[in-house]
């Protein structure tokens, strides 16, 4: 690379990128760890040796660089030191040199590209024997040569079997591997060609069913199963299309799958392969769904715990129904039918104020405040009411439904609108009412229960007795924290304590985005106290906390 000619990578891109990895990569690089496995004009392929040999893929160029790597720390951090390597690597390469340019795959493409079929068949054969995911994935594209449809049904049936199957839990770390070969599993099936819909359909039944009983020993916590089976569903949906089974026994079998399979796999199935279904299967998705909702019992306050029933999902079924004949009345209804929490009343009077109009709206909000008026209120069904109330000139109603339902769960924007409604008394009240609310607590407080009390002074802009109140009572750091930046150049002691805490508890926790954000508040501690005092201080970190390099670099 000439002095003129500009890098792929630029490299104040890759140190903002990267941060305090910028180094380690550079190092990685210079002590030529990097295998450049293919280099496209847009993306780079590469092998980089570490802990583990890491695969690199990085996209782009100039200032615009993305990618990924397969090593712990990008998934932990983003761009990571293999990342840096690979780029400076890469900017490295001598465009005008054709030898290694290309990468390691271009030059065994190459090589492949000159062997005759049969030795390349031999080698592939030779590599899925001892490789299992190949030979899986083999056996899956090959399932339709010379098979009848009773044989390839039977060897796909068998290929969705294995590729769903596992040997006891599959934990978070393994079930990359697995959605893998599930993934495969269903690039087959996509790959059925028209003619074939009718077993298709029937194929995707299969997959869909076993998924969804993997889930129960799987640790999905990325996802990757609803992928899988949302990817299924729509192969089914394409299926249904082109084998146009039985409007009516579809129906019967969306519905059950819809209410019954837990996953939300057939979430909103009528309109999903309505043009499968047509007016016939849509009536008799609609009357299957109006059947099951008629033996509900409608639900108030105290009947939540008579019935177990899918109020929720059969009054969405139906709903859309309804929405799609413009039925208000039918749809205030269906959410009428389930007042068994403030929510829902809130839900309904929200839904009547979209489309019937404010009197209606506050007609079901206060039925809600009422027929709670001896539980624990839901503030968003209070403040609903409240703005109605106000905007109807009832000022005093308004104050009182606030109050009340701050003496009887005390919460923050609640008793903003009460201060706005019931003016300068509202402070002291609220105060005296969270203080004797503590008082009468006759265990201990498992949280922080001067939270409000601190956040109450501080919109009222008494900052001394919140800071009192801190140095008497258990805070949240969250709550502490928004104090200190609050006023810290009024309070600057108080700020500075709370600060250098934190930075005890980030710096002892570890990770990058941990010791940055400690570096953060060092850096606002310095513009609080003189540079002597700062100094000593950040000397004292950088002794306690030594071995903890990235940190010690970011203090400077």
């Amino acid at each position: 690379m000439t002095a003129e000619t500009l890098p792929r990578f630029e490299i104040a891109a890759l140190k903002r990128l990267a941060g305090a990895a910028f180094g380690r990569g550079e190092a990685y690089f210079r002590d030529g760890r990097v295998d450049i496995l293919a280099n496209e004009p847009r993306r780079v392929l590469a092998r980089v040796a570490g802990t583990e040999d890491y695969r690199v893929n990085l996209l782009g160029g100039g200032e615009s660089i993305k990618g990924e790597c397969d090593c712990p720390a990008f998934e932990d951090y983003g761009f990571c030191k293999h990342m840096v390597a690979t780029a400076l690597a890469a900017n490295e390469i001598d465009s005008d040199r054709e030898s290694e340019s290309a990468g390691v795959l271009a030059r065994i493409r190459a090589h492949l590209g000159g062997k005759p079929n049969g030795a390349l068949v031999a080698m592939i054969v030779e590599l899925a024997e001892r490789d299992q995911a190949l030979f899986h994935k083999l056996e899956i594209a090959s399932a339709a040569d010379g098979a009848d449809d009773t044989m390839l049904a039977a060897r796909l049936s068998k290929a969705i079997d294995r590729a769903t199957a596992k040997r006891g839990y599959v934990e978070y770390g393994d079930v990359g591997g697995w959605a893998g070969g599930v993934d495969e599993m269903l690039d087959a099936l996509d790959a059925l060609v028209s003619g074939h819909d009718r077993l298709l359909f029937k194929l995707a039944e299969r997959a869909i069913d076993r998924i969804e009983s993997a889930i129960e020993s799987i640790d999905d916590s990325n996802g990757e199963c609803s992928v899988l089976l949302g990817r299924a569903r729509d192969l089914h949906i394409r299926a249904a299309r082109g084998a146009r089974p039985d409007p009516v026994a579809l129906a019967h079998d969306l519905f059950e799958r819809e209410t019954g399979d837990g996953y939300g796999t057939f979430d909103d199935a009528a309109w999903l392969y309505a043009d499968v279904l047509g007016e016939a299967g849509l009536a008799e998705y609609r009357r299957l769904a109006t059947e099951a909702w008629e033996k509900l019992p409608p639900l108030t306050g105290r009947d939540r715990e008579k019935s177990e029933g899918d109020y929720f999902g059969l009054s969405g079924i139906l709903d859309s129904f309804a929405e799609r004949d413009g039925d208000v009345e039918a749809r205030i209804a269906l959410r009428a039918k389930d007042l068994s929490s403030p929510w829902r009343y809130f839900e309904l009077a929200e839904f009547c104020l979209k489309h019937k109009g404010a009197n209606e709206a506050l007609r079901w909000a206060e039925e809600g405040l009422w027929t709670f008026e001896d539980a624990p209120s839901d503030a968003r069904l209070v403040l609903f009411a409240a703005n109605l109330l106000m905007k109807a000139n009832r000022r005093g109603e308004a104050e009182a439904v606030l109050k009340r339902s701050f003496e009887r769960a005390p919460d923050f924007n609640v008793y903003l609108r009460w201060r706005e409604a019931g003016g300068e008394a509202v402070p002291d009240q609220a105060l005296a009412l969270v203080g004797r609310r503590a008082a009468a607590e006759t265990r201990p407080f498992l949280g922080h229960p001067a939270d409000l009390s601190v956040k109450i002074l501080m919109h009222e802009g008494q900052f001394e007795g919140a800071w009192a109140m801190t140095r008497k009572h258990r805070v949240s750091r969250t709550v502490e924290e928004g104090l200190a930046r609050a006023r810290e150049g009024d309070y600057p002691r108080e700020a500075l304590n709370v600060y250098a805490q934190r930075v005890d508890e980030l710096a002892k926790g570890g990770g990058n985005r941990a010791y940055e954000e400690a570096a953060a508040f060092v850096a606002r501690m310095g513009r609080l106290r003189a540079p002597a005092e700062q100094t000593a201080y950040v000397a004292t970190l950088k002794e306690r906390f030594g071995r903890r390099r990235n940190f010690v670099k970011l203090l400077g």
